[in-house]
């Protein structure tokens, strides 16, 4: 059902007056839980390596798994003993001491549906490095250091994991949405008031720069962080199916169909765009959704190509595309001035 300007109008105030006390109640929540850590009511536990945690204050937000494989891989370059440790799901979020090893830096030893999407994703983007899950961070970290000789473990999505202590706290922000909608859960998309980046050590700034009062207020709650900006670049389009990858830019003039399970779903179609592509049609899922074959039947009647994820491509089976032609769009992580980030990086954890 299609509502015009004043019914949708009429839907998001509705929503925002049942919405607006959880959000409020999840607010005060997420404060008392830092505060509580941060002035000794409840201990975190610190691991003998150090930790680089890299997170955000709003859900969804872009390029956190990313920036970690980037900080993970440089540190490596450069001769460091590094693994990455992504938050447990399925069994090892019920097991709670239970710690999987996703990949041994050599191969992969895991599948989506037990270790989940990010950890598969940081596992492709970091060759070389091992790749842990669990529910419980520190048990991660212990793991990491028998097993593999790790000297830092960096957390993906780490922000909010209080129960272990940090060397480094990193904080990725999506440049395009910024700080426009403020609201916590479930009204809105962020887990802790915008406050919380006094607590940081290190802002990263994807896909910017801020708008000028987005600016202003990374300036007034952050300002003593150190800063960094990155960009996503399309780096290849390969076959869903596997096969041969052709550059980014055989889309230029093509029709395509989207089809993902992001939070802001615009970011996939500005990037396609950007590369000259004409989107024709969208299939939009919600965050974390299980796809199932009925999701992609019949594709093909719909566009001649399709465009989908990293992310997704992990969760769509081959099987169920039949005829249709989908490509999945690879993205690498770009750091501006990568050199300074890097020397105070390793400054930060001597």
């Amino acid at each position: 059902m299609w509502l015009d300007e004043g019914e949708e109008s009429l839907w998001r105030a509705a929503a925002r007056l049942t919405l607006a006390p959880a959000s409020w109640l999840f607010g005060a929540g997420a404060l008392l839980h830092r505060a509580l850590y941060a002035h000794g009511a409840l201990r975190s536990r610190a691991l003998p390596i150090r930790v680089v945690s890299v997170g955000s204050l709003a859900r969804g937000s872009a390029g956190v798994t990313l920036t970690a494989a980037w900080i993970a891989n440089a540190l490596h370059r450069r001769g460091h003993r590094v693994a990455l440790a992504a938050r447990g799901v399925g069994g090892a979020r019920r097991a709670r001491a239970a710690v999987l090893v996703v990949s041994d830096g050599r191969y992969v030893k895991s599948r989506f549906e037990v270790a989940g999407a990010s950890a598969m994703i940081l596992a492709a983007h970091s060759p070389g490095i091992p790749v842990l899950v669990g529910y419980d961070r520190f048990h991660v970290g212990v793991r990491a250091a028998a097993a593999f000789g790790t000297e830092i473990l960096v957390l993906d999505d780490g922000f909010q994991c209080h129960p272990l202590e940090r060397d480094v706290d990193v904080v990725a922000i999506d440049g395009p949405s910024g700080f426009k909608n403020r609201w916590l859960l479930p009204l809105g998309p962020f887990r802790e008031p915008v406050r919380a980046l006094c607590r940081t050590d290190a802002v990263g700034v994807i896909d910017g720069p801020l708008d000028e009062k987005d600016a202003e207020v990374l300036q007034r709650f952050g300002s003593g962080a150190f800063r960094f900006a990155a960009h996503r670049r399309p780096v290849a389009v390969r076959p869903l199916r596997g096969g041969a990858a052709d550059p980014p830019e055989v889309l230029d003039g093509a029709a395509v169909g989207l089809i993902s399970e992001l939070i802001r779903p615009t970011s996939l179609r500005n990037t396609v765009e950007q590369l000259g592509a004409v989107v024709v049609t969208e299939r939009n899922f919600r965050d974390h959704h299980r796809y199932g074959p009925k999701d992609v039947r019949y594709l093909f009647r719909n566009a001649p190509l399709w465009i989908t994820t990293e992310r997704d491509a992990i969760r769509i089976n081959p099987d169920w595309i039949g005829r249709a032609d989908v490509r999945v769009l690879s993205i690498k992580l770009e750091v501006a001035q990568e050199g300074l980030l890097l020397d105070w990086l390793e400054a930060s954890l001597r």
